[in-house]
């Protein structure tokens, strides 16, 4: 891969607080209740500080839900991607499945935004190395970059990359894959760059983890969701570990956020692509 120096990207999983794969609980929501539109107005405010522009992976069955959510962001310049239509996970869906929901939220989301999105994300890491299919459908339907292949043990693959590859497509072509940052450790890799983790560990180890990155010349991907803006926020009623995983410690995302917006510079992950094509 060519060096970039130096550039970031801050990436945004579009989707409400109940949002957590295997549960099927969206109906029984009252809409009084959904609260990702609100949060999704924090994030831009303090984006907008730093005049910082960002990818947000949009929720099909969100963007559909809340039309003013998607045309908001792209009106404040911001890359609109796609985060599948219902959130369920790649494997349940099948080939099928899978191409009918990006191929209905690409279309979705080209006509609120104006822009054919190129990137995915799928929820909860569900894209792996044993679903080859998946990658050619993404391409095949246009995609140009991938962020799902996060390396961490049991939500993704512990030993797999954590710097962005090319992956080759079977028709022809390439998709860039770009992971969301880890910190490395002892333990295996850590969820620094996002979630939980990002909230959890040591600024300073997110920090230098950053800076090894960079240093190296590969960006650092973090991640977040909407409802981590909010710490008293609403949760679903889980079992405890299960809880953390979804929702993670009661300490809101913005200050943290805040901190490294002013520490490092961020851009889309469009633009991350389109350096890498131009060198």
């Amino acid at each position: 891969m060519p060096v970039i120096k130096n550039l970031n990207a801050i990436t945004i999983d579009v989707e409400d607080w109940f949002h957590v794969c295997g549960l099927e609980v969206e109906e029984q929501v009252h809409p009084s209740r959904h609260r990702v539109l609100r949060n999704v107005e924090s994030i831009l405010s303090l984006l907008a500080e730093f005049n910082v522009h960002s990818t947000f992976f949009v929720l099909g069955s969100v963007a559909e839900r809340e039309p003013l959510l998607v045309p908001m962001i792209a009106a404040a310049g911001h890359e609109i991607a796609s985060h599948g239509y219902s959130h369920e996970l790649v494997p349940r869906l099948g080939p099928q499945r899978f191409r009918d929901e990006v191929r209905r939220t690409g279309e979705l989301l080209e006509r609120q935004s104006g822009m054919r999105p190129i990137g995915f994300r799928a929820p909860q890491w569900s894209l792996g190395e044993s679903l080859p299919w998946a990658f050619d459908i993404l391409h095949e339907e246009g995609y140009l970059y991938d962020s799902s292949l996060n390396p961490l043990p049991l939500v993704g693959n512990g030993s797999g990359s954590r710097v962005p590859f090319k992956r080759e497509a079977a028709g022809g072509g390439t998709l860039l894959e770009i992971p969301p940052m880890v910190t490395p450790s002892l333990l295996g890799n850590l969820p620094s760059g996002g979630g939980w983790g990002f909230r959890f560990f040591p600024l300073r180890m997110i920090s230098k983890t950053i800076q090894r990155l960079n240093g190296k010349g590969f960006p650092a991907v973090l991640y977040l969701h909407p409802r981590e803006m909010e710490a008293e926020g609403p949760r679903l009623k889980l079992s405890p570990v299960m809880a953390f995983a979804a929702y993670g410690p009661r300490k809101g995302a913005g200050g943290r956020l805040r901190l490294l917006l002013e520490s490092f510079r961020f851009d889309t992950m469009r633009h991350l692509v389109e350096q890498w094509g131009s060198v």
